[in-house]
């Protein structure tokens, strides 16, 4: 039992690790494509055009690094920014989105990827308490299962 637990407390040790070591490739892969969903970004029921509405309207953001990212899509040339980035969709007409001056005071400004990458960190502390409970627990989990073991060789199985 001891050693199953000290196999598990390695394998989440070990996962932590390459987290923590390789998370700026995370995100710079987030980034690359979160610009790339921009660029295929069509409207429809696509699921990439999805989640990007669902990042913009969620965290009132527009964009990777901010609104004008849009101007460089093929999305813009024909219907402009997307509704997704309105701050009032009421508010927003096509005519307002194909225009970035008027688009400016009418969408949010903010790209997404600081956003995200900034909420996931803040998130992270959360994770880390959590992750090292776990630990702690494993830990007093092997120590005891040792103890355990080491007192049944010493004592002997009783017969009864």
């Amino acid at each position: 039992y001891a050693m199953l637990l000290s196999l598990i407390f390695l394998i989440v040790l070990v996962a932590a690790i390459v987290g923590f070591v390789f998370r700026h490739e995370i995100k710079t892969n987030f980034e690359s494509n979160l610009d790339l969903a921009l660029k295929d970004y069509n409207a429809t029921t696509d699921r990439h055009s999805e989640a990007v509405d669902t990042i913009q309207r969620t965290l009132h953001c527009c964009g990777v690094q901010n609104y004008s990212d849009w101007e460089r899509t093929e999305y813009f040339s024909q219907k402009g920014i997307p509704r997704s980035c309105c701050k009032n969709q009421n508010d927003c007409s096509e005519g307002d989105l194909k225009d970035p001056n008027k688009a400016r005071l009418k969408v949010f400004v903010d790209g997404c990827f600081f956003l995200v990458t900034s909420r996931m960190e803040s998130k992270m502390s959360v994770v880390a308490g959590i992750s090292f409970g776990i630990a702690c627990f494993q830990l007093i989990g092997i120590i005891l299962s040792c103890c355990l073991s080491r007192y049944i060789t010493n004592n002997q199985y009783e017969m009864v």
